[in-house]
């Protein structure tokens, strides 16, 4: 061969391998560590999302930021493949929000990001006319209120180490749900605070069963809720039960899904027998609807 056509072979030679990263680059960065993405109900305040983290290596550990918050994620299924669970709180304004995305794999790092627009969403009004008792507390109850607001507020917003829950979730009792989560009250002519929990119809008595897996870190007879029991289900999920006639579980206990916590009762300021129940996700007031959409038995997305 002669030099002249040596030069030219090795010139194409060249120019194909520089063709073929070309037509790898666009596979390679559909591939990009990690690939973010959500399932959900729908993106709405006091919506539960579900976020999944993707990468073709093996991970040691996940981590997101979003909504002001920090997003713990588990290993789900292989070691690949992490999830979390996100909390859109009631009060969150419509608008774009991005999701960071940090992955890690021994000494590296990867960071992705995924974008979500949250919708305006609409809750109900309903106005009720109450005897004064249950509007306004006497003044010898503020110091007490302000306590138990105090203990509660800080176990809902908990975040303890380790994942207590697995899927499905469960509804505490088999009744409909007569007030649902977000609605704004105008109690006697005078808007009240948005609804935080749902609440479900029961006769007195009915069994109450945890919805998931978990530790009781309170129980008592508490101003506004009456006879109540809060579960730590760990990774920032909480759950309190309310306005119950009989607590069946101590503080301190571990429960596991569907056990007795307690029965239906009309305890506290209600007019009648029912069960609220109350939510938290990493602070974040959620729908427990939507908590039973993505997690209950019919629309699992983590296991």
């Amino acid at each position: 061969m002669r030099h002249g056509d040596a030069q030219v072979s090795v010139l194409a030679s060249v120019a194909a391998l520089l063709a073929s990263f070309a037509a790898i680059g666009p596979a390679a960065s559909e591939q990009a560590c990690p690939a973010v993405t959500h399932v959900a109900r729908a993106l709405a305040p006091g919506e539960v999302v579900v976020l999944t983290a993707a990468c073709s290596t093996p991970l040691d550990g996940v981590e997101a930021t979003a909504f002001g918050k920090t997003i713990p994620f588990v290993e789900a299924g292989n070691p690949g493949t992490w999830q979390a669970l996100a909390g859109i709180d009631l009060g969150t304004a419509p608008g774009k929000y991005t999701v960071n995305v940090t992955a890690r794999a021994g000494a590296s790092s990867f960071t992705g990001t995924h974008r979500v627009t949250v919708a305006a969403r609409q809750f109900r009004t309903r106005r009720l006319t109450l005897a004064k008792e249950f509007v306004t507390p006497p003044a010898s109850a503020r110091a007490r209120i302000e306590q138990e607001a105090k203990r509660v507020g800080a176990l809902m917003s908990a975040v303890t180490p380790g994942r207590l829950w697995r899927a499905p979730v469960l509804q505490p009792v088999p009744g409909p749900m007569i007030s649902p989560f977000g609605t704004q009250s105008i109690l006697n002519g005078t808007p009240g605070s948005r609804h935080g929990g749902a609440d479900f119809r029961g006769a007195e008595g009915t069994p109450i069963l945890a919805p998931a897996a978990g530790r009781i870190v309170l129980t008592g007879d508490l101003y506004f809720s009456g006879q109540t029991v809060i579960i730590d289900h760990g990774l920032g999920l909480v759950s309190l039960l309310a306005h119950l006639s009989q607590i069946r579980v101590r503080e301190g206990d571990t429960v596991a899904r569907g056990e007795e916590v307690g029965a239906v009762g009309s305890t506290g300021r209600v007019t009648g027998p029912h069960l609220h129940w109350t939510v938290r996700l990493l602070g974040a007031r959620v729908d427990p609807m939507s908590l039973l959409a993505v997690l209950g038995q019919a629309g699992t997305q983590m296991p």
